[in-house]
This record gives structure tokens, sequence and C-alpha cells, in this order.
């Protein structure tokens, strides 16, 4: 089965990347003890909820035919499946090892990496002003995986 989404459903499915992204960080900084960790972790959640308003802009800017489902979808299958991806792909709960710092890191990496793959997909999608927004949020989340690779190889010292 595959699914046409349109404009409004790809920002509803960064949107939910982004809220999941936040939680993951602000769950895990409750975790941990060390303060500069707890100050990295709250640091990104809040860049996470940065990148939500952007998103929740550039939805709110959508024309109606943006807002047009592009499918008959009398079940909301679509929406569902978008919910199911966004909760699954990107800063899921499953397989993210939240008791130890290192497992943290590790799991915020891949699901950085995941974000970017998603939204790299989402920009080809994008009127031209539309791309130049997701490119800067793509760096980024290109520079979360950095400081976060960084910090990565220093618990391993």
């Amino acid at each position: 089965m595959s699914f046409v989404f349109n404009a409004d459903e790809i920002f509803e499915m960064a949107l939910q990347i982004e809220r999941n992204g936040e939680k993951f960080y602000r769950d895990s900084a409750k975790k941990v003890r060390d303060s500069e960790a707890i100050d990295l972790l709250t640091r990104l959640a809040d860049m996470e909820v940065e990148h939500q308003k952007i998103f929740k802009g550039m939805k709110s800017a959508l024309t109606a035919a943006d807002q047009k489902a592009m499918t008959f979808d009398p079940n909301n299958e679509a929406g569902l499946y978008l919910a199911s991806l966004a909760n699954t792909k990107v800063f899921s709960e499953k397989d993210i090892g939240t008791s130890k710092l290192e497992g943290i890191f590790r799991s915020a990496l891949a699901a950085e990496k995941d974000s970017i793959a998603f939204y790299l997909g989402m920009k080809d999608l994008m009127p031209s002003g539309g791309r130049e927004k997701i490119e800067d949020i793509i760096k980024e989340e290109m520079r979360h995986i950095r400081i976060l690779g960084e910090r990565l190889a220093a618990l391993k010292k």
C-alpha cells in the first residue's frame, strides 16, 4: 500500500518528529547526573522546540490546495500511517538505551541521522523558500550530530 501525502501531512510528521526529539532529550536529562550532560540535553530539547516553531510557521502558511488530501481517505489511514512512521522511525521509544549516558548519546545520534534523511526528502517537496528553511534545520541537526559525537568520544577516553 502506498500513500501520497500533501504538504500539510508532511509538516505534521515533521512536527511529530521534533516533539518526539524534545521529549527524548528532556526525559534523558532527568535520568543523568552529569551536569554538563543535563545542560547539553536541555539545550538540544530547546532546539527541537525551535524547529517545531519553524515547521508550525511553514505549515500555517500553506494554501488550501496544499492542505487538500491527495487521495480519498475516509478513515484517516494516511494520518495514522504518518503518526506511526514519525513515532517509530525517529526518536522512537524502541531500542533506546537511556540507562547510561553512552546509550543516550548513541540513540540520539541515530535519531538525528534519521531525521536528516527525512528532512532531505522533505526538502525536495518544498517550494524554493521552504527549502532554505529545511536546509537550515538540516544544518542544525548535523551540528547536533557533531556535538553528540564529540561527547560520545569524550566518554570513551
